[in-house]
């Protein structure tokens, strides 16, 4: 499968057709195209009855290139990659990114097909495609497509649990420009599955994660963090800023984090300001952003109210939302 990670570090996955889907759609689209290709020529031999041996070799030659290469050409460009083959089998070709196909791509892979499958009834294209990892034809590579499968059943992706709230907007000046997308994949999936690991793996397995983390950005974590904590916030950075990218009128630091609301210093109120968000006793004190985002993490308004129930409340309160807990 080839994975395109968006900054949620949720998968979406591109699965490439293999040879029997394609060669069923490829059936059907040669069926068709040689259907029209028999009768444009009865309708040609009609029609240059009176001309020369010559011309009427040369109208037969443009017909051909016509209905059995230019046909396909403009077909897959006007469709975006869906031909009537593909179409009946679920199928489209795609750019290596993932975007639809424009008509350069196509005419590369129609100039090409006409080799590797019409001239070689298909025996090019069949041995291509069994070699390829991603199942891809001669014309593919020099187009730079893929055919995937568009009809895939889709399954539900467990969500990243929330970071803990005295971690919120620790990481707010963090380069993860340097960070893989396999990296975060990696991450995603420990933070969802980490409740049904044994614990000394998945604690072996989160400090591994870190250490690569941490090699990417060249910030370590604060000192007695956990490393599965420092996961969960960065990651929750990464999707911080993404939102704020597709909405950057909205706050959105310490929205949506259990037990994130009160702070002993920060602003209260729809003034937001530089509020800070943490856990009574925890140690940590990170500033949240814009206004919004401080309303949202403070809650009701009332400054200080999580706070009230002294500092091991709030720490019992962030464990249970957050499944993770603050450092003695």
């Amino acid at each position: 499968m080839s994975e395109v990670v968006t900054g949620d570090a949720v998968v979406l996955g591109l699965r490439p057709a293999r040879l029997p889907s394609r060669a069923l759609a490829l059936f059907i689209d040669l069926v068709v195209v040689w259907a029209a290709f028999l009768v444009v020529s009865i309708g040609l031999a009609f029609a240059t009855a009176a001309l020369d041996e010559a011309a009427a070799m040369a109208v037969s030659i443009a017909s051909f290139l016509l209905v059995l290469v230019g046909g396909p050409i403009a077909v897959e460009t006007l469709s975006h990659g869906r031909s009537l083959g593909k179409l009946a089998c679920g199928l489209r070709v795609v750019r290596d990114d993932g975007g639809p196909i424009r008509f350069r791509h196509a005419l590369v892979r129609g100039l090409i097909g006409m080799v590797e499958i019409l001239m070689s009834f298909g025996v090019i294209a069949c041995v291509a495609s069994l070699v390829s990892a991603r199942g891809r034809r001669v014309g593919d590579v020099f187009a730079g497509t893929l055919v995937v499968r568009e009809r895939v059943p889709v399954g539900r992706t467990a969500p990243v649990p929330p970071p803990p709230p005295w971690l919120v907007g620790r990481f707010t000046q963090l380069d993860l420009s340097a960070v893989p997308d396999a990296l975060w994949l990696g991450i995603r999936q420990y933070l969802t599955r980490m409740g049904q690991l044994d614990p000394a793996a998945g604690r072996v397995l989160a400090e591994r994660l870190a250490d690569e983390l941490v090699a990417r950005t060249g910030t370590p974590p604060p000192p007695g963090v956990p490393a599965a904590a420092f996961l969960a916030a960065v990651v929750h950075e990464r999707q911080t800023r993404d939102a704020r990218r597709v909405a950057p009128g909205v706050g959105w630091a310490g929205a949506g984090v259990p037990g994130s609301g009160g702070s002993g210093s920060g602003g209260s109120g729809s003034s937001g300001g530089a509020g800070g968000v943490g856990v009574a006793g925890s140690g940590f004190r990170g500033g949240v952003g814009s206004g919004a985002g401080a309303a949202v993490a403070a809650g009701d308004g009332a400054s200080g109210r999580a706070a009230a129930g002294g500092s091991d409340g709030a720490g019992r309160g962030a464990s249970s939302a957050t499944g993770f807990a603050p450092p003695a």
